[in-house]
């Protein structure tokens, strides 16, 4: 089972902001061609920073929408009993790489918890999968199983939904809400490892039988 995670963010917003970057940086770069440019030492200085900050702000807007996933998955095989969880990271610097890692976790050391946000701009309540030492309570990893959300019901019911699949026990096959937010992207940009993908969409007995 796959669940995507999908962050609140107005995607648009990177968008505007790199499309509104482009003028100040036309008007830059014909200041910058005037023959007298150079001999204001100050000035010189003030475009040039200017430019570099505009030129990574509009890199970073764009690589966040055209490359940045818009929901990280996680996928559940109850027949491993393992969870996959697909983690991107985005940084502030648009310059470095931003990698994909794919962390792996035992079901039995996963517990849940639910957190309430109260942020300016992500209010609501949070559904973490919190990874405990083997039987032991000590908390060693985390991840977001869903972002906020406005009722805790809806996240109980992810949990309760995430528990009875990987207990066997039967499960809705249609999702309550199957909305997608509006997230344009041109490309899939969710890219498993060969062996992870193949590991986590097949039991155990079959991957072994195939390998033989």
């Amino acid at each position: 089972m796959e669940i995507p995670r999908f962050e609140n963010i107005l995607w648009w917003g990177a968008w505007v902001g790199g499309v509104s970057l482009i003028i100040p940086l036309i008007m830059i770069s014909f200041f910058m061609t005037l023959p007298n440019f150079f001999f204001n030492v100050s000035i010189t200085i003030f475009c040039l920073v200017s430019y570099i900050c505009f030129v990574s702000l509009l890199f970073f807007n764009f690589r966040t929408v055209l490359f940045s996933p818009r929901g990280t998955p996680i996928r559940f095989n109850r027949q491993r009993q393992k969870i996959y969880v697909y983690e991107y990271q985005r940084k502030w610097n648009p310059w470095v790489r931003w990698p994909t890692t794919i962390k792996v976790f035992d079901w039995a050391d996963v517990q849940a918890q639910m957190t309430r946000e109260t942020g300016r701009y992500d209010q609501g309540y949070r559904l973490y999968g919190v990874v405990c030492k083997p039987g032991t309570t000590e908390i060693i990893d985390s991840f977001v199983l869903s972002w906020t959300v406005g009722h805790p019901k809806l996240l109980r019911g992810l949990w309760s939904h995430c528990c009875h699949y990987m207990q066997h026990k039967p499960v809705p096959t249609q999702p309550f809400y199957d909305e997608r937010p509006n997230s344009w992207c041109p490309r899939n940009n969710i890219h498993w490892p060969e062996a992870i993908d193949r590991e986590s969409t097949t039991a155990a007995d079959a991957a072994n039988s195939s390998a033989g």
